[in-house]
């Protein structure tokens, strides 16, 4: 079975994600857009054969399987709600909504059209990811103790632009936090605790973030995040008999090194030459269409709702507040 599918949004993220997809042989059929003149521009530039000028149209195509969510954050839910309606099956982009309220709005929603729904973490489905849960499952460093992770970027100081806007779901947090939050739930799973302290902007959004979580078993992960410095953007995961590092830029392909309790280098990987691997989590989620299996695989949708209901608790103590939040406390 060929997925077929259609794109909700037509900017950067969407137009990094079909150009690596169409690559892979990704069938794309349709794109929408608020206007019609913008989707007919990137369905011209990637050779797509439809273009509507609403998203109801593109949810209400007959050709369209599967839909891509590429809107900004703030209208996450509401898009991928349209799809669902609509029966078709929908990757939605990260951060998965805004709150974890909405996102299991959008989970329920999924179960009662029994369609498969999945945040595009893309990380999770890279082959170094891979590589790296295997080594963890099989012991190799012991009983993983601690997860330390980064996302530092120097983006747009634009008052006016999404990145600091919060009607826009704007702040570190959504856009750059939710990588690292991600990492250390996949290693330790949910956490039972959150702890964190952050500097808010003029406008009222995260320009930097630190949390602390604690997980099943007294483990814990201290992340770091912030759209207005650069770092390296590495990544450890420690264990009782040995860790790995995960070098610059941890979230993309890039190179490892399984290290022993004294630090010699055990084994190493260098997936730096791999395509940006967008594909990968698209393949994955093809798979869950096709076979009926709506786990999840690498991005259980059990975890994005952890991930999303961290990110609320973070929030609420350094005081990032979204319209959405107001919503989800009258629901």
């Amino acid at each position: 079975m060929t997925v077929r599918w259609g794109v909700i949004g037509t900017g950067g993220i969407a137009r990094s994600f079909v150009g690596d997809c169409t690559a892979a042989g990704v069938a794309f059929v349709a794109v929408g857009s608020r206007t019609q003149a913008s989707a007919e521009s990137f369905a011209a530039e990637y050779g797509i054969p439809r273009a509507h000028g609403s998203y109801e149209d593109l949810v209400a195509d007959p050709d369209v399987d599967a839909v891509y969510v590429a809107t900004p954050h703030a209208r996450h839910a509401d898009d991928a709600l349209l799809a669902i309606e609509a029966g078709k099956h929908v990757l939605v982009e990260k951060a998965f909504t805004i709150t974890a309220a909405e996102a299991r709005r959008v989970v329920d929603a999924a179960r009662h059209r029994d369609v498969a729904v999945m945040e595009a973490m893309w990380t999770r489905f890279l082959p170094q990811m891979t590589m790296i849960r295997e080594l963890v499952a099989e012991g190799r460093i012991g009983r993983p103790r601690v997860v330390e992770a980064t996302h530092h970027q120097d983006l747009p100081r634009d008052p006016s632009h999404r990145l600091n806007d919060p009607a826009l779901g704007g702040g570190a947090i959504l856009d750059l936090g939710v990588y690292p939050v991600s990492f250390a739930v996949d290693v330790l799973g949910a956490p039972v605790a959150v702890a964190a302290a952050g500097t808010l902007s003029d406008q009222g959004v995260d320009t930097q973030m630190g949390i602390v979580m604690t997980h099943e078993g007294g483990t814990q992960s201290t992340v770091h995040f912030a759209l207005d410095v650069r770092s390296p953007n590495t990544a450890s995961i420690i264990g009782e008999d040995g860790r790995i590092d995960i070098d610059a830029t941890w979230y993309t392909p890039t190179t490892w090194r399984l290290r022993d309790r004294d630090g010699a280098v055990v084994e190493e990987y260098d997936s730096r030459e791999e395509l940006a691997g967008y594909a990968h989590e698209v393949r994955a989620f093809e798979s869950m269409i096709v076979s009926g299996d709506r786990s999840g695989g690498a991005m259980p949708i059990a975890q994005t709702i952890a991930v999303m209901a961290a990110m609320d608790e973070a929030r609420r103590q350094v005081g990032v507040r979204y319209a959405a939040d107001d919503s989800s406390t009258a629901r």
